[in-house]
């Protein structure tokens, strides 16, 4: 019994942190959207948005995923150094 109570209890834990890291906010550029896993900081004449995890996009939202640091504009990615 004891076995069986470790076991569940290693396993909702994996389960608990795999829940925390898979989180990722929503960033829009106008109608432009695509998720990030860590917040940048945006320059202001960028016009970013960012959302909390769990945002709803509304009609008329494009999602494009890109991978690295940067942003949407239009159809153009603009990275950003770090």
């Amino acid at each position: 019994m004891r076995k069986i109570l470790i076991g569940a209890a290693l396993g909702t834990s994996a389960l608990a942190l795999s829940a925390m890291t898979a989180s990722a906010a929503v960033v829009c550029n106008g109608n432009v959207c695509w998720h990030i896993h860590e917040t940048y900081t945006y320059p202001p004449s960028a016009h970013i948005i960012v959302h909390p995890d769990g945002w709803n996009a509304g009609p008329g939202i494009t999602f494009r995923e890109h991978e690295g640091r940067g942003y949407w504009n239009g159809d153009r990615w603009v990275g950003i150094e770090r």
